[in-house]
């Protein structure tokens, strides 16, 4: 069975051979650990099949994971980072001031994307090669909630919420264009899945109310990720937080996959309410990694796996290590246990 294969076979709850999985590792850690973490990488070539020795440059940051670097977006947002292979934060916000609206321009998504121009015949090229080797192909479909913050800012963005601002609506819909036009070119180069990103969660709950989700987020969610479905293209959601609340909303709006956050939402929430519903590609807690034992680690994984796993499918497992301080026979025990668990015990390898 290909990967692509095993892949849309745990997503449509279809009875995947093995339990799809990845760990991965932000230019932070990359720098700080080099070529230790090269070696761990090299040593497990399962989780790690096409990487190659030296491909990393430890040293590059693109101008948003680069500390004292201000960097003007596409949208107009001006970034700035603190602290070089983290990602910075948006510190002017184009439509601060809602009269900014009526004579703004997003940019044209034919042409650019949040930080850079838009190659389709190349990308194009890529799609068409990887469905030759019968890989999964991908298409970016870029940030949603958390667009909406960028433009007006975090706190503007949650009075208007609160307050039922007219102009909000305004500001969706002109969001909306963008995607579907975005969408839209995605599905006639005919990728299998579309990845959209929208922080909206926080370490307990939403940053807004459920109902508030449903008379503003959730139509915008199901007028973009229905066209996708429609035209038989998955949709995976990433959002941090704890979205347990509406997972039942997201679903009918269309999300094939969500990667729920082991710390936020808990793995009894994630049993609660994903399994058997929505494809979880669960994230492991990345907020422990610097400071537990191996074992901690290894029974982590074997603890979500022993509970979300099951026959039909429904689970994916990640990995993700950002920070500068975890040691290295942690990164070990995850790798290790992530094979293992999801690969090894299903007959891969």
């Amino acid at each position: 069975m290909t990967e692509r294969e095993n892949w849309l076979r745990a997503v449509e709850f279809r009875g995947p051979q093995w339990i799809p999985c990845s760990v991965g590792f932000g230019p932070l850690t990359w720098h700080t650990l080099r070529e230790k973490l090269e070696e761990i990488v090299l040593n497990h070539p399962l989780l790690f099949k096409d990487f190659k020795p030296g491909s990393v440059d430890y040293d590059h940051f693109d101008p948003v994971y680069t500390e004292g670097v201000k960097f003007r977006d596409n949208w107009g947002c001006l970034w700035y980072n603190t602290q070089g292979g983290l990602e910075g934060q948006v510190i002017e916000h184009p439509l601060a001031d809602w009269e900014a609206l009526k004579t703004y321009q997003p940019p044209d998504p034919t042409k650019y994307s949040e930080r850079g121009e838009r190659n389709w015949d190349e990308i194009r090229k890529n799609v068409a090669e990887r469905k030759s080797k019968g890989l999964l192909t991908w298409g970016d479909g870029e940030r949603l909630f958390d667009r909406m913050y960028f433009l007006r800012g975090f706190e503007n963005l949650m009075m208007d919420i609160a307050t039922d601002d007219p102009h909000l609506p305004d500001l969706i819909d002109m969001l909306l264009e963008y995607e579907l036009k975005l969408v839209n070119m995605w599905l006639e180069i005919g990728v299998d899945v579309i990845g959209f990103h929208t922080d909206i969660g926080t370490q307990r709950a939403l940053m807004i109310s459920p109902e508030k989700f449903r008379k503003y987020i959730k139509p915008f969610f199901k007028k973009i990720f229905r066209t996708c479905r429609d035209a038989g293209v998955h949709v995976s959601l990433s959002s941090d937080g704890n979205l347990t609340e509406i997972v039942d909303d997201l679903v009918e709006c269309g999300v094939s996959l969500h990667d729920p956050q082991l710390r936020a939402s808990t793995l009894d929430g994630i049993v609660r309410a994903y399994k058997g519903k929505l494809c979880a590609n669960v994230d492991l807690d990345r907020q422990m990694f610097a400071f537990c034992t191996p074992e901690d680690i290894r029974n982590q994984v074997r603890e979500v796996v022993e509970r979300m796993d099951a026959p039909e499918g429904g689970l994916m497992v990640m990995g993700s290590v950002w920070d500068s301080d975890v040691p290295l026979e942690n990164i070990e025990a995850l790798c290790s246990a992530v094979e293992e668990y999801c690969l090894k015990a299903k007959g891969v390898g």
